[in-house]
C-alpha cells in the first residue's frame, strides 16, 4: 500500500506559531548594525583610528547588508533557510568576536594608531556582521511569508520585520543596564547574543506548507511550456502537470488595441496584443510585455516593469534618487550619533565620565530603534488609510517621510545640548523606519509584483551611494575639528573633539540640503504619479468609447 502524502497542519497550529516566534527571535538578533554607535567611539579611541576610518568601518557593515541580499535571496529560494542560518551564525560570531579581539589587544607600546592590516581586519569583521545579520533576517522573513496565507502574511511578516527594527534598542538597553562603560563585555554579548539564536533558528525556523485550499501553485520561469499554457491557453494545449501563474503575472490580450506609452509620456493605441507571441513553430516561446503603471491601468491589470525598460524609466531613477538621499542621511546619523552625543556631552564639561557618556550613547540608539519600529507601523497605517479612504496614491506619503528627515536634520543642526539630542534621534528613527516601510510598497505599486524582488533589489542599492558620501563627509568634518584643538588639555577618556555642535554641524547642513531636495523631488513624484493616473483614466475612457463605437458599427 502506497503511503499517502503528509497533510499540512491547520492555519492555527503549534508548528506555524513556533515558526513565527522563532523567526521573531532570529530577526530581533539580526539588526545589530544599528547599534554600532553604542560602541564605535570607544573602539576608535582604543585603537587610535580617526572618525573617517570609523565611518568606513560602519559603511562596511552597511555594504554587507545591502550587497548580500541577492545572494541570500537566491539561496533561501532554492535551498531553504538552514544554510542562511548557518552562515548567519558563523558571520555574526566571527565578526563580533574579531572586533572584540582587536579591542582587547589594543595597540602596542609606542604605537598611536592601528596598522593597515588591523584596520582591514576590522573592516572585514564589520562586513561579516552586516552580511550575517541580513542572512538571519532573510531566512526568518522568507519562512514566515511561506508559512502563512495571504490574509495573514502582511501582519506576520511585519511582526518579524519589527523585531529587526527593535534589535538595536534591545542590545543597547542591555549594554546600558549591565555593561555601562565596558565595551569588551558588550562586544562579547553581541557575539554570543546574535549568533546563539541562529542555532535555535536552525531547528525551529522552517516554512510550513499551507493547506491546499489556501495555498497557491507556481510555475518556474524556466519551463516554457508551463508559461505558454498559463499565458496563452488558446495557443497551447492544456496539461494537468502545468499550473497557472498568478493573475498579476500576465496580461490578457485586448485585441484589436493595445496601449503603450509614447516618448512624451502620453498613450497611443497599437495593433499588438498584451501577450506577444513569437512566430509559430515547435520552438515557439512567449514573453510578457513590460508594462508601466499607466499602461497597465488602461488594460485593467497590474504593472509589470522590469529589465531594460526599468533602467530606462524616469520613475525608477526618481525613486532611486529620493531613497539614496533619505536613507544615506539615516545611515550617516545612525552610524555617528554616538560621536555626536560624546561631542555634546564633553563640550564645556571638565568632569568627563565615560560611564555617563556611554549612557547618553545608549539613549540615542534606543530612541532611534524604538521610533524606527514605530515608523514602520505608522507609515503603513497612514498610507493604507489614504489609499483606501481617499483613493490617494501611496506616493503622496513620500512627501511626509521626506519632511520627517528634513525636520530631524534641522533639529540636529540647532541642538547643542546632550539632554535634548534624543529629539533629533527620535525624529530620525521615525523617518528611517518609515522610508524602508513605504518604499517597497511604492516600488510594488509602480513597477508591479511579477519582478518585485528583482526591482526592489536594484532600488535598495541606492543607500550605498549617498550613504558613503555623507558618512565620509561626517568623519572628515569631525577629524578636521579634532586637528585644530589643543590636545594637551584633554583627558585620555574624552572624545577626539570637544567643540560640541561645531564638531559636525557642517555635515548636518549638507544632509539638511539633501533632505530638502528630497522633499521637492517627492512632491514631483506625487504630482507625476497623479498625472499618469489621470492620463491613464482618460485614455481608458477613450478606448472604451472607441470600442463601443466599433461594436455599434459592426451591429449596424
Amino acid at each position: 500500500m502506497q503511503d499517502s502524502p503528509a497533510i499540512p497542519p491547520p492555519l492555527v497550529s503549534i508548528q506555524r506559531i513556533t515558526t513565527l516566534i522563532a523567526s521573531l527571535i532570529v530577526a530581533l538578533c539580526s539588526g545589530t548594525n544599528y547599534v554600532y554607535s553604542a560602541y564605535a567611539p570607544q573602539l576608535g579611541m582604543r585603537l587610535g583610528i580617526t572618525h573617517t576610518q570609523l565611518n568606513i568601518v560602519a559603511l562596511a557593515g552597511n555594504v554587507g547588508v545591502y550587497s548580500s541580499g541577492p545572494v541570500w535571496g537566491r539561496i533561501v529560494d532554492t535551498r531553504g533557510p538552514r544554510i542562511l542560518l548557518v552562515c548567519a551564525f558563523v558571520f555574526l560570531l566571527g565578526g563580533y568576536s574579531g572586533m572584540r579581539y582587536l579591542y582587547d589587544t589594543g595597540l602596542p607600546v609606542d604605537v598611536v594608531t592601528l596598522s593597515m592590516i588591523g584596520f582591514c581586519m576590522l573592516v572585514m569583521c564589520s562586513f561579516m556582521t552586516g552580511a550575517g545579520g541580513n542572512a538571519g533576517l532573510v531566512s526568518s522573513v522568507n519562512s514566515t511569508a511561506k508559512t502563512f496565507p495571504d490574509k495573514a502574511r502582511a501582519s506576520t511578516t511585519g511582526l518579524v520585520i519589527s523585531g529587526f527594527g527593535l534589535s538595536a534598542f534591545f542590545f543597547s538597553s542591555i549594554s546600558h543596564l549591565l555593561f555601562a562603560g565596558n565595551t569588551s563585555a558588550f562586544l562579547l554579548v553581541l557575539a554570543l547574543g546574535t549568533s546563539g539564536p541562529m542555532i535555535l533558528g536552525w531547528f525551529l525556523v522552517r516554512p510550513v506548507p499551507l493547506p491546499a485550499e489556501v495555498g497557491y501553485d507556481s510555475v518556474e520561469d524556466e519551463d516554457p511550456e508551463a508559461v505558454t499554457s498559463a499565458l496563452a491557453p488558446h495557443h497551447a494545449p492544456h496539461s494537468p502537470s502545468h499550473t497557472h501563474l498568478l493573475d498579476h503575472d500576465f496580461v490578457e490580450p485586448v485585441p484589436p488595441h493595445y496601449i503603450e506609452e509614447d516618448e512624451e509620456g502620453g498613450y497611443r493605441q497599437t495593433r499588438s496584443s498584451a501577450v506577444e507571441l513569437e512566430p509559430e513553430g515547435p520552438d515557439a516561446s512567449t514573453r510578457i510585455r513590460s508594462l508601466s503603471r499607466g499602461a497597465a491601468m488602461i488594460n485593467d491589470t497590474t504593472p509589470n516593469l522590469y529589465g531594460k525598460k526599468l533602467w530606462c524609466s524616469g520613475d525608477f531613477w526618481l525613486l532611486f534618487s529620493i531613497l539614496s538621499m533619505l536613507s544615506g542621511t539615516g545611515l550617516m546619523f545612525i552610524n555617528n550619533v554616538g560621536s555626536m552625543s560624546q561631542a555634546l556631552y564633553a563640550h564645556n564639561n571638565p568632569h568627563y565620565d565615560e560611564v555617563e557618556a556611554s549612557g547618553w550613547q545608549a539613549t540615542q540608539v534606543s530612541a532611534i530603534s524604538l521610533m524606527n519600529f514605530s515608523g514602520r507601523i505608522f507609515i503603513g497605517v497612514v498610507s493604507d488609510f489614504a489609499k483606501n479612504k481617499y483613493d490617494m496614491p501611496r506616493s503622496y506619503c513620500l512627501v511626509l517621510v521626506a519632511l520627517f528627515f528634513f525636520i530631524s536634520q534641522v533639529v540636529a543642526s540647532t541642538e547643542d545640548k546632550i539632554e535634548n539630542l534624543w529629539v533629533a534621534s527620535a525624529l530620525l528613527g521615525l523617518a528611517h523606519g518609515s522610508v524602508f516601510s513605504l518604499f517597497p510598497t511604492v516600488c510594488l505599486e509602480w513597477f508591479g509584483m511579477p519582478h518585485f524582488s528583482e526591482n526592489w533589489g536594484y532600488l535598495s542599492l541606492s543607500p550605498m551611494a549617498a550613504g558613503n558620501l555623507f558618512s565620509v563627509a561626517f568623519g572628515q568634518n569631525l577629524d578636521a575639528h579634532d586637528s585644530n584643538r589643543d590636545k594637551t588639555t584633554v583627558v585620555a577618556a574624552a572624545p577626539q573633539c570637544l567643540e560640541g555642535l561645531e564638531c559636525y554641524v557642517d555635515t548636518i547642513y549638507l544632509t539638511s540640503a539633501a533632505t530638502f531636495l528630497s522633499v521637492l523631488l517627492s512632491i514631483w513624484a506625487g504630482y507625476r504619479d497623479r498625472q499618469k493616473i489621470a492620463a491613464a483614466r482618460t485614455s481608458k475612457r477613450h478606448l472604451r468609447r472607441s470600442t463601443i463605437q466599433d461594436w455599434e458599427r459592426e451591429e449596424s
